[in-house]
């Protein structure tokens, strides 16, 4: 019996204009709390922009986000895991002196952070993305936060090849993660978005058979690992196709919503 669904938003649970059937969804969620069955909101975006799209409901709704750095619920910070300053520091000069053609943001909790001198396109896609977003003269002295992630924007021709280098150089220090069309996320090695669904399953005394999970990117591989219930979208990575179970219906088709709906439906039957 399904007791818990974690979802991915871009390319999963959000179509191709960033967007979801709201009055379908209602309808749904009405469901879920009837049966007492959690949702959680998994994406290595930021909290304060996963939130904007489910307004009324930031008191209900679990939210993993910045790939697992952080669980917020109820509107307070449940967990966080950081990035030592050093290594921040160290991350950041490599990034900046060895790779000139891409962008950086450094995530934290209370604000993510870009360069002044960031490129203008980059700068509109940032705050698409992060709706808590400083610009910054330079990282040579780091803002008042707790850093939990790097989201870099990158060619998507060198994906992989930066991610296997930073991989390498770093040597177990970070974890870089391609998470779709050219962005590549550095996250704290161990801290993904299946670890802190763990988390919340363990709290909540459910086991992973109980859970329904929805992913497109390799940044949902751990998540998806987590269960039998596991979903690939119609247009997931090679990667998720290997791990995840069953295959949704396309974004672009709300497939999420049909597999739930399809799910409570069978539930309800004698």
């Amino acid at each position: 019996m399904i007791r818990a669904i974690s979802v991915d938003m871009d390319g999963t649970f959000l179509d191709e204009n960033g967007e979801y059937n709201r009055a379908r969804f209602e309808r749904i969620y009405a469901e879920l709390v009837k049966h007492q069955i959690k949702f959680i909101v998994a994406s290595g975006n930021q909290y304060y922009q996963l939130k904007s799209f489910f307004p009324g409901k930031d008191e209900e709704l679990f939210y993993v986000a910045e790939n697992g750095a952080v669980i917020f619920h109820q509107g307070e910070l449940r967990s966080v895991n950081r990035f030592e300053e050093r290594l921040v520091q160290k991350i950041l000069r490599t990034l900046i002196q060895d790779y000139q053609d891409l962008q950086v943001i450094l995530c934290g909790v209370k604000s993510a952070y870009l360069l002044k001198a960031a490129d203008s396109n980059f700068k509109t896609f940032a705050k698409k993305y992060y709706f808590e977003l400083q610009e910054v003269d330079s990282f040579d002295v780091l803002p008042d936060d707790t850093f939990i992630k790097f989201a870099l924007d990158v060619e998507v021709t060198k994906t992989g090849q930066i991610v296997e280098d930073l991989n390498q150089m770093f040597n177990g220090e970070i974890r870089a993660v391609a998470s779709g069309h050219g962005s590549i996320d550095i996250i704290i090695p161990g801290v993904t978005k299946g670890s802190a669904i763990q988390q919340l399953l363990n709290e909540w005394r459910v086991t992973p058979d109980d859970l329904l999970a929805f992913g497109d990117a390799n940044n949902d591989i751990e998540m998806l690992q987590l269960t039998p219930n596991s979903y690939a979208m119609q247009e997931s990575s090679p990667e998720v196709f290997a791990t995840a179970k069953y295959i949704a219906p396309s974004n672009k088709e709300a497939g999420v919503l049909q597999v739930i709906e399809d799910y409570m439906e069978k539930s309800q039957r004698p």
